[in-house]
Parts: C-alpha cells; structure tokens; sequence
C-alpha cells in the first residue's frame, strides 16, 4: 500500500469514529432529564384588544394573565370585574396592563370628560389639511394657536394661546368609520385641552379671525408672548443699515435716517405759457 492510500485511510477511519462519537452525544443530550424551573407568578389584567381613550370597559375587553410575582405592576386588578363599567383616560395596548392610573372614578362613566383634568377645559376647532398642519396634529401633540384677523383695511396676525396639548383629532363618527375601513383617521376637529381663559381666547378668535395650528416640540414647553405683526410692517421696506462714527475716539454706531420721499415735477404747457409743479 503506497503512502496516498494509508493517508486516505486515515482520514476516513478519523472521520467515522468523529462521526460515531458526535452521534453518541446527541442520543446522551436527548436522555437527559428537562428541568423546570418554577415562577412564582400572580394574575393580573390586561387588554385583549386595542382600546382608545374614552371606552367604557367591560369584562369581554380585558383578560387575565399570568405575570411574574417579583415585577408587580403598580395598581393593577387580578379580576376583570374589578374594572368593569369604568371608563379610560389612556389608550390601551393588547396584552397591556390596566392600572388604575388609566381608569377613570367609578360611576363618572366614559367617554372624553373624565379624561380632562380639573381646573383646565376641552374646546374643539374646525381644521383642514392646512390649518392641522398635514395631519401631524394627533392626541398627546402641543400646539399654539396663532389667528390672523382683518381690522380697518389692514391684517394683524398674532399667537393667542401658546402650549397646549391635543386631546383629540377628528370627531367621533370620523374615527368610528375609519376603524371600521381601516384608514387614516381624518383630523376635520381637534379639541384642545386648555384653561378656561385661553377657551374664551380660542372661541373669540375662530370667530372672529382665521386660526392656524402651529406644532412645536414637545420638549419646549415655555410660553410665547408676541406682538404679532400688521400687513403694513410685514410690506413696509427695510430698515437702512448703521453707520459706524468716530466720537471722540470711540467708534459709535449711528442710525441712518430715513431716505427721503422722492419728488416728481410735472411740466405743464396752457398754449404759450408753461408752468412745472412738484410730487412728492
């Protein structure tokens, strides 16, 4: 047997007893006994569905799962008939915990009222595509309110109430028939969550002016207060720049003045005699 056989021999032999021997610990694996290991676990509540703000709760609406004991949900329910006939002041996820922070006082029943805090009110306005900003003004998003109003031929626009979240976007029966259709929830009426004051402010102005939407970050939560701004100094030409002087060693910056208006001279010719006046 020359040297090239005796190799591949070898190799096969190897590669049969590597193959006999990863076979015999598989078959050892597959006897070796499961161990269960043992969860202490405690019923808890959740969504069986998707539930938007305002639903009146039932016992078809939640189910009870197993949840592990060492990470209790804070104000959760072990029974559904603890949550029945209780409205929601948040949405729920599927498989979501209801806590007692997202449900709304016994006996006060469902709907967007027990979701508004006390002290502050819900007012609704009409919006479209433009005034809603594209679509992006959806519940939870902040806004100001910003009306352009027409007075003595001439338009002031001015932001009147600044900060304020979105409660809804769309009416009721919008939102019905786009679950039932499966689109986009269209956002013809938003209601903002406000303080009885800006209400007063936001019912003046889309009565009496045109509103716009303006979104802001969430996290730029200050207050604007502007003037606003009138047609005639939105048109009116720009300021000239600064003249920079020399006073006395230091280097001061001086306003120009104004330009002055033009003036225009008019010839006029009554046959013989000819006389010119001035425009300003």
């Amino acid at each position: 047997m020359d040297r090239n056989n005796r190799v591949m021999m070898v190799i096969a032999i190897a590669v049969v007893l590597a193959s006999i021997a990863s076979y015999g610990v598989y078959l050892g694996i597959q006897r070796m006994p499961v161990r269960e290991v043992t969860v202490q676990s405690q019923p808890v509540v959740v969504a069986a569905r998707a539930l938007p703000v305002g639903s009146l709760l039932t016992t078809r609406d939640v189910k009870v799962v197993n949840w592990p004991s060492d990470s209790i949900v804070p104000g959760g329910f072990t029974t559904p008939e603890e949550i029945a006939d209780r409205g929601l002041m948040a949405s729920l996820q599927p498989n979501e915990p209801v806590t007692e922070s997202k449900l709304a006082p016994r006996g006060v029943g469902a709907g967007l009222p027990p979701s508004i805090p006390a002290g502050m009110r819900a007012v609704s306005v009409r919006v479209n595509d433009v005034i809603g900003v594209a679509g992006f003004t959806v519940p939870g998003t902040r806004v100001d309110v910003l009306v352009t109003v027409s007075q003595q031929q001439d338009s002031m626009a001015r932001i009147v109430v600044s900060n304020v979240e979105v409660l809804t976007a769309g009416t009721r029966f919008d939102q019905d028939a786009a679950r039932q259709d499966g689109k986009p929830i269209p956002s013809t009426v938003v209601t903002l969550l406000t303080t009885p004051q800006d209400a007063e402010r936001v019912a003046l102005a889309s009565t009496e002016g045109q509103i716009l939407l303006t979104l802001r970050n969430p996290l730029d939560t200050l207050k604007v207060e502007t003037e606003g701004v009138r047609m005639r100094n939105l048109m009116a030409p720009p300021a000239p720049p600064p003249v920079a002087r020399t006073v006395n060693r230091q280097r001061v910056v001086v306003a120009q003045p104004p330009p002055a208006p033009q003036v225009y001279t008019v010839e006029t010719i009554r046959a013989a005699e000819r006389t010119q006046e001035v425009i300003r």
